[in-house]
């Protein structure tokens, strides 16, 4: 069988969050709509445009997902960044923590699933094994039952590279939080970027 060929990693054409709950439709194990449209399924409106779609998923389920989204191709990113087709009859690598998906007949990514650890009922986070929280407590679901993570645990991912889009999410999003969500987040920092100025803004010392 002939090796399958990526398309160029700028080749995106997403699926809406709705057509991602259709295509796990059936899989028992949890996930989480996550990246921008993740924020936006939690305040409930739009404020700006997405190149892609993010969703998480756990480690102990990922095995599952080749059958999940039977008739995809799963691609991983092995580090620093290689992009490698992932046959189903091979296990998840420890250090794979980003697969990326597409149908066959498409020409571009439809869809990127963030793997993060899990054990004994607690979420883990790929950043830093300090930053926990329950699964049970890890999403939301929005008016329309669908899956997203906690705003505060997405905003703490964006955190690391500040991009202009993630400043604009924290500026629309981090206002909207509540005195336990801010806390979480100040904390998360704390463990792995104890400088960042976002700390600042939720404690109220001024904007980011």
């Amino acid at each position: 069988m002939a090796q399958a060929l990526h398309p160029a990693l700028d080749a995106w054409a997403p699926l809406t969050p709705s057509a991602v709950a259709v295509e796990l439709t059936g899989w028992a194990a949890p996930w989480w709509i996550a990246g921008g449209y993740g924020l936006e399924l939690a305040l409930g409106r739009s404020w700006r445009t997405h190149g892609d779609i993010d969703a998480l998923v756990l480690r102990p389920s990922a095995g599952e997902l080749h059958e999940a989204l039977a008739g995809w191709e799963l691609w991983v990113v092995d580090p620093p960044g290689e992009l490698r087709f992932w046959p189903a009859d091979e296990p998840l690598p420890d250090h794979v923590h980003d697969i990326w998906c597409r149908r066959p007949s498409s020409p571009a990514w439809e869809l990127q699933l963030m793997v993060d650890e899990a054990g004994g009922g607690e979420w883990r986070s790929r950043r830093h094994g300090r930053v926990r929280a329950p699964v049970a407590a890890l999403g939301r679901r929005s008016a329309d039952g669908l899956p997203y993570l906690r705003p505060e645990i997405q905003l703490f991912y964006k955190a690391k590279g500040r991009r202009p889009k993630d400043e604009i999410d924290f500026a629309v999003v981090a206002p909207t939080l509540d005195d336990a969500a801010r806390a979480w987040l100040d904390r998360a920092l704390a463990v792995t970027h104890p400088d960042h100025p976002w700390r600042a803004a939720l404690r109220g010392a001024g904007p980011a």
